[in-house]
């Protein structure tokens, strides 16, 4: 064997091996070590917050007083108060047929329809008793020759009938304020002509109407 390889003795080794022995790997640490830290931090800014939080209660109830309402006054009994007695006036006499000042002057009117005449030949005889008086009027359509002076005749009797019935109006106080005769529905007839051809009737109608009114 060579001398120059060094000797390995078992007393050098064994230190050397217990050291390496002796020195522990540090343990790492676990990670709920950690929640404890931050569970102490939101504790820490909740404690923080609750003075603020209690500081602003009291503003929100100072600041939502409760209305003051009104007690209803009680109501005191009132007094019956006298009633005086007014002195009836005497109803005012008036006269039949008589307009009361400032009243509206009543117009009676009376219609008739459906009169067998032209409402042409009906003017010619009612332009003679517009704006006479009852009187007037009834003697000249007795006098007037026409056959519709009948029909007006008996219509000037319905109107001083009506304002005699109705608005207690005396008859022979009162005057024709308007009369007037509008045309009526045409009844038509055919009779038979030479060569056998055939014309054509018209008969004509109309309305008669008249108003009364009481003599100023």
């Amino acid at each position: 064997m060579s001398t120059d390889e060094p000797e390995i003795t078992p007393e050098t080794d064994a230190p050397q091996a217990s050291a390496s022995e002796e020195k522990p790997k540090p343990a790492r640490k676990p990670r709920a070590a950690a929640k404890p830290k931050a569970a102490a931090a939101e504790a820490e800014t909740k404690t923080a917050k609750a003075p603020e939080a209690a500081a602003e209660v009291p503003v929100e109830a100072a600041a939502e007083k409760p209305k003051r309402t009104r007690a209803a006054k009680p109501k005191t009994a009132e007094a019956p108060k006298a009633e005086v007695a007014k002195p009836s006036k005497p109803a005012p006499t008036r006269r039949r047929g008589a307009v009361e000042p400032g009243a509206t002057i009543p117009v009676v009117r009376a219609q008739a329809k459906y009169v067998r005449s032209s409402a042409r030949k009906a003017r010619l005889v009612c332009d003679n008793i517009r704006g006479k008086s009852v009187e007037d009027a009834r003697a000249i359509l007795a006098h007037t020759p026409r056959a519709v002076a009948r029909d007006w005749s008996k219509l000037l009797e319905s109107a001083v009938a009506n304002a005699e019935h109705n608005h207690e109006l005396v008859g022979e106080d009162l005057v024709i304020k308007a009369v007037h005769a509008d045309e009526g529905p045409t009844i038509k007839r055919f009779r038979p002509r030479a060569m056998g051809r055939a014309s054509k009737i018209r008969k004509r109608t109309a309305h008669l109407t008249i108003l009364l009114t009481p003599k100023n």
